[in-house]
């Protein structure tokens, strides 16, 4: 690596750790550290879900994806765009009303039994192992690629980094880290599409024409199968990503750093809109890598493709544009990781800890005590478990986690919101069968288990879909359903002021 392109690391992680200092001070209740005391205004969480959400997947898991795959390369930024409408139109304004720290807060308003609360804190850590794992696995690839050390020696730096942010700027710290890469990302992604419009004569539909000849897959590498032959499993990957998004933990946590739900909501209309363009834009990145770097030399860097974006920046832009782009793709990786451990930490320390060990009695100094040793936990967890996905795509990873939040805690979200004979035997029932539903048909699935060794397990796939949303997500949903028609217990008066609060914001 140049001189350049680490000069330009040290001052992104420079930035970071000033940031980190600044928001220690002006953390010292849970509320601050868990929400950043609900005091970000709605342009500045709406770039911070942005930061949050357009993660180590997004930039250099997608371009990968579509430089060696072409259209089946596109279904994940379909995929995760549509998701927002899903998050805007559902589930945005009520969480916010209902909520307080985590995804449990929000379901224990209509529910007050910790059994509720303890697994729903469960399903929010498990989810956030599947997606820390993906993001330690791109940090991995590209410290490795421009720094030259080992593969495991990556994970354990972005391990403590990330850890690091937590532990002493808590919400406030990761929300100024995700604001200042959300805006960094898309500078390098424009820079880039630009150049590649450039080289193509700014002529978008000649540049579709000429990615007819320029990889190994000739026309069919704009059409849908070069990757996902078995329809049944794209449908099955799309239903992941387009329902995952509103029951990724880390992703609806940030509703409760705004004062109100007005406020949420226009969060998520400003997210959409970075989200929409930069989504858009995977195409070029996508593209160029395919005609400029070219798929030989993307494999020979990273198997999975991973590494497709700072490849094409490097032949186009030379050492710095490789750099500077390597440097935004460790900024979101570090942004991305910090959500994620806090949203694990916070499910540990204030539902499982705070109010099922304490019953709600514990002090402030306690929680934070308990978050902070979380977050460690959960860092250690998932860089151990990174360890030994390497040869994974990170996109793929990601769709993974979608479907576990998507099975298991979006129906409880709807159901406990929108449907007045709900009751905890369903609440309990759908989450537990969607999150166990998901995690045994993935681990018999071709993504684990494949005869010539190229997943993580050697063996025979027992179910035959790489993503089971297609089944685990009606699993919850049916549960759900059925466990609140078997039991006979009902609270319809407490829905009723549920329902109020949801859609009024009153207390």
């Amino acid at each position: 690596m140049s001189g350049i392109g680490l000069t330009l690391f040290v001052l992104i992680v420079a930035m970071t750790l000033v940031v980190t200092y600044w928001a220690a001070k002006r953390t010292n209740t849970a509320s601050e550290f868990y929400t950043a005391g609900g005091g970000l205004t709605g342009w500045q969480n709406g770039l911070a879900i942005a930061g949050d959400y357009l993660s180590a997947a997004s930039f250099l898991g997608i371009a990968g994806a579509i430089a060696l795959f072409g259209f089946d390369g596109f279904f994940y930024s379909i995929g995760y765009l549509v998701a927002y409408l899903v998050v805007l139109y559902i589930v945005a304004e009520p969480l916010r009303n209902l909520g307080k720290y985590t995804i449990a807060d929000m379901i224990s308003a209509r529910f007050s039994e910790k059994k509720v609360r303890g697994v729903a804190a469960i399903s929010t850590i498990t989810i956030v192992i599947f997606y820390m794992i993906a993001q330690l696995v791109g940090a991995g690839a590209l410290i490795q690629l421009l720094l030259g050390i080992d593969y495991w020696i990556a994970v354990v730096i972005v391990g403590v980094m990330m850890t690091t942010y937590v532990l002493f700027g808590g919400m406030t710290a990761t929300s100024w880290v995700q604001i200042i890469k959300a805006a960094l990302l898309m500078i390098g992604t424009v820079i880039i599409s630009f150049l590649v419009l450039k080289e193509f004569n700014f002529n978008i539909i000649g540049m579709f024409e000429k990615m007819k000849t320029v990889t190994s897959h000739g026309e069919s590498y704009l059409n849908p199968g070069v990757k996902y032959t078995n329809g049944v499993d794209t449908l099955s990957m799309m239903v992941a990503l387009v329902l995952g998004t509103a029951g990724l933990p880390h992703i609806l946590m940030r509703f409760f750093t705004v004062k109100d739900a007005k406020t949420a909501r226009s969060s998520v209309v400003t997210a959409t809109w970075i989200v929409g363009i930069f989504y858009i834009l995977t195409i070029f990145l996508g593209f160029g890598a395919a005609a400029f770097v070219g798929s030989q030399d993307i494999v020979a860097a990273n198997a999975a493709g991973n590494m497709a974006a700072p490849l094409l920046a490097e032949a186009l832009g030379g050492d710095f544009l490789m750099s500077f782009v390597s440097a935004v793709a460790f900024a979101t990786i570090l942004a991305v990781v910090a959500g994620l451990v806090l949203s694990g930490a916070s499910a540990f320390a204030h539902d499982i800890y705070g109010q099922i060990i304490k019953k709600g009695k514990a002090t402030e100094r306690e929680q934070m005590l308990a978050a902070r040793y979380a977050s460690i936990g959960v860092s250690v967890l998932s860089i151990i478990l990174a360890l030994f996905a390497q040869t994974l795509n990170v996109a793929f990873l990601v769709s993974l986690a979608f479907c576990v939040a998507a099975s298991a805690n979006l129906p409880v979200i709807i159901y406990t919101i929108y449907w007045k004979k709900f009751n905890t035997a369903g609440a309990i029932s759908g989450m537990v069968t969607g999150l166990v539903t998901a995690l045994v048909l993935v681990a018999i699935s071709p993504s684990v288990l494949s005869p010539e060794g190229t997943a993580i397990l050697v063996g025979d796939p027992i179910f035959p879909l790489t993503n089971p949303a297609i089944v685990s997500v009606p699993a919850g949903f049916l549960a759900a359903y059925i466990g609140a028609v078997v039991s006979n217990k009902r609270d319809e008066k407490k829905y009723a002021e549920v329902s109020v609060k949801a859609n009024t914001g009153v207390k």
